[in-house]
């Protein structure tokens, strides 16, 4: 009786792992990078590291910044000495009446009119205290006629400085000053045809930031000329109307 022996057939090992690991042993492998791909990535994250760091560095460079810093403080240095300089008006009777306010302005000859004058210039340029409070102040310690005359050589001469500076530095001066958002806003009237009549008209008018739209006239194509003939002209009115027209509603009403 012969037997006849049939060959064992091997089952694959990879069906039979796969039944008992419950894995696939086909590997999804990615697509391999070209020489192009792999640069572009390369580029792209060196770009990004780039631009994080430079942002980095201007974040800390801003919060470092003395001048940005000085901008943001000086509002609270201007009130602290604004209070200071009533709480001892108050305490030495120079604030009790305008008699004696006058007096004592008067009694400190030429370093009254100097003080005022360098004080004025100096809040337009950097505005430590609010340039608004020294126009109506001009009138209230100097009579209308020559507190508007301190007033318009003041303001005058500070807004000339403002376009002196603003024409050798630029907007990086201006953009440590004054917020960013304001800067932007006004630096949109500058793209206008009509930029020269609107900042005359805003000159004249007294309800606009005169210091800043100096500043940003200097970084304009505005003619030296152009701009001392409308700070001449235009400035007097707002003068008038702001500092004289405040100034006598306070010591119509203010108990003195």
């Amino acid at each position: 009786m012969s037997t006849t022996t049939q060959p064992m057939q091997l089952t694959p090992l990879a069906p039979t792992i796969s039944t008992l690991t419950g894995r696939s042993t086909t590997t999804d492998r990615a697509p391999a990078r070209t020489p192009a791909t792999a640069a572009a990535a390369s580029a792209a994250a060196s770009d990004g590291a780039t631009a994080a760091a430079t942002a980095g560095a201007r974040t800390g460079t801003s919060t470092r910044d003395p001048v940005r810093i000085a901008a943001r403080l000086s509002p609270l240095l201007g009130l602290g000495i604004s209070i200071a300089l009533v709480w001892w008006g108050l305490q030495t009777g120079v604030l009790q009446s305008l008699e004696n306010l006058q007096a004592f302005i008067t009694s400190l000859g030429a370093w009254g009119p100097v003080a005022f004058l360098i004080a004025s210039t100096a809040s337009v340029i950097f505005p430590i205290v609010p340039g608004g409070l020294l126009v109506i102040a001009g009138p209230v310690l100097f009579g209308p006629v020559e507190g508007t005359v301190y007033n318009f050589v003041a303001v005058s001469t500070g807004s000339l400085l403002n376009f002196l500076i603003a024409r050798h530095v630029g907007l990086a001066l201006i953009e440590r000053i004054f917020p960013a958002k304001t800067v932007e806003k006004f630096l949109g009237w500058t793209r206008s045809n009509h930029f020269t009549r609107a900042f005359a008209l805003a000159i004249a008018l007294p309800v606009a930031p005169d210091d800043l739209l100096c500043y940003i006239a200097g970084t304009t194509r505005m003619r030296w000329r152009t701009f001392v003939l409308i700070i001449l002209l235009c400035k007097p009115w707002a003068l008038i109307a702001y500092g004289l027209g405040v100034s006598a509603l306070i010591l119509r009403y203010l108990p003195w």
